[in-house]
């Protein structure tokens, strides 16, 4: 009896408040009294574990509520593994995993392949390829959150091919799995338009399934429209489109398919349609604008797009690093030097967005299409932060273009000073070797030509083959 008064304290004040609204000292005064009134709740201690994680991201904290209870409880170990940076909470979970101490449940393998999925490198590749065979031997693959949770892991680890496996093994499926695999899919971004098919037909096989489970929902159309844009196929984007309309909402009151509505057509062609998406919807992120922008901006129509942002502040949506990226990078792709130039400089003066290597690279590529080469030489000489060998490569490029035999030696000389530390890096020297003798060729100088192929066989530098690649996409895809 006495402990009900402080536990009954205690719960109030963890689950009556926002996260948000609570403060450090706060979170540390419940703490406190969990522990001077000896209320050892595993359920108060994981709702405590939540709060400290959404205001500091310093493990020890969490760490140490989760050692107060011996022996280890489940419930502390799942919230910690889930609420804990993604390289720690791995570190977590392997260090339980050897010494076996916990028996995992299907939230365990939930949370720490989430973490895999999240941090997708060779080390959580192996880590969750590891996993994969332990859910199966303890057979935890028949909840169907764990194998869709598999799909997202290898997705992101871009092992499309086992993620596929795993959809295809699963004897039931929901929206979710499905909506992971499409998105597995859609997300694959190599050049390859097979995957973005892929995600297309299996939208078509979701459709013929059918029932309420597995009926498709805003995540897989917003998945799908990004398909249709890569593949440049209004009519399968009007189609989603149409379904939209018909079958899940009003698409003006969705942002995120109104967004994905707006860039569909504007990568496709249909600018007119993208305007009217765009007009129509009742509420805006800054994706939507910055997908509308862009989309004038790669359409010639720099003076509209550059209202378009500017009209952005008074709606109160403030344009931030990837806006600028994206719209410097169709001022450069559609030749718009002015309105490009114009955009850099009030990206910190007006929007107090501070520039980054990536738009001082849009803005050299922007100044060496149009045949500004000193202009850029000089703007690369004047930056503030050390320009990279993306940067003095993409002028190099433009040196070849514009045959500028002077600036292009001199831009070669700098990348050639660039040390090999990888194979990919010494790919791209390779490259760089190749861009410079045809900057010579292109001059005439064969001497020179000679000269850099023979520095690249002295350094065991070869040039890479070049590939090509037909698509060929049925009619009855969809």
């Amino acid at each position: 009896m006495p402990t009900t008064l402080p536990r009954l304290k205690c719960i109030l004040l963890l689950n009556s408040f926002p996260k948000q609204t609570l403060t450090n000292n706060n979170i540390k005064q419940i703490h406190a009294q969990l522990i001077t009134n000896n209320l050892n709740s595993p359920k108060l201690f994981s709702k405590l574990t939540d709060y400290y994680s959404s205001i500091s991201s310093n493990p020890n904290i969490l760490n140490s509520i989760f050692y107060y209870f011996h022996p280890p409880h489940l419930l502390l170990f799942n919230t910690l593994i889930k609420c804990t940076p993604l390289n720690h909470s791995i570190h977590i979970f392997k260090t339980h995993f050897s010494k076996q101490l916990i028996p995992f449940d299907h939230n365990t393998f939930n949370f720490i392949l989430g973490a895999c999925a999240r941090s997708p490198s060779y080390p959580t590749l192996k880590l969750g390829t590891q996993l994969h065979s332990l859910i199966r031997k303890q057979g935890f693959g028949s909840n169907v959150l764990v194998p869709t949770t598999l799909i997202h892991f290898y997705a992101n680890n871009r092992d499309i091919k086992s993620a596929r496996k795993v959809f295809d093994e699963m004897p039931e499926r929901n929206v979710v799995t499905w909506n992971a695999m499409i998105t597995g899919y859609c997300s694959l971004k190599d050049g390859n338009e097979k995957n973005s098919v892929n995600g297309l037909c299996l939208f078509k096989k979701m459709l013929m399934v059918g029932g309420s489970e597995v009926r498709p929902n805003d995540t897989t159309v917003v998945c799908l429209l990004s398909a249709a844009s890569q593949l440049g196929m209004m009519e399968i984007g009007g189609c989603l489109h149409g379904f939209a309309v018909k079958v899940l909402c009003k698409v003006e009151e969705d942002v995120f398919i109104g967004t994905g509505l707006v860039d569909m057509y504007s990568k496709c062609g249909c600018l007119e349609s993208a305007l009217s998406a765009f007009v129509q919807m009742k509420w805006r992120n800054v994706l939507t604008w910055t997908a509308m922008t862009t989309g004038l901006a790669i359409h010639g129509r720099g003076k509209e797009a550059l209202e378009i942002l500017y009209e952005m502040g008074s709606n109160g949506v403030r344009p931030n690093e990837t806006t600028f990226t994206s719209l410097l990078s169709a001022c450069c792709h559609a030749g718009l030097v002015e309105e490009g130039l114009q955009l850099f400089r009030d990206m910190e003066g007006k929007f107090g967005v501070v520039p980054r290597i990536q738009h001082y690279g849009c803005v050299v590529d922007l100044l060496g299409r149009n045949g500004n080469l000193n202009e850029a030489y000089d703007f690369i000489m004047a930056m503030p932060i050390s320009p990279d060998t993306v940067i003095w490569r993409c002028l190099l490029s433009a040196c070849r273009i514009h045959g500028d035999v002077v600036m292009g030696e001199k831009v070669g000389r700098f990348l050639l000073k660039f040390k090999e530390k990888s194979s990919e890096e010494l790919a791209h020297k390779s490259e760089d070797y190749v861009a410079l003798s045809n900057v010579y060729a292109s001059a005439g100088r064969w001497d020179d030509v000679e000269v850099v192929r023979k520095k690249m066989k002295v350094k065991g530098i070869f040039n890479q083959s070049g590939l090509s690649s037909v698509q060929t996409l049925r009619n009855d895809a969809l």
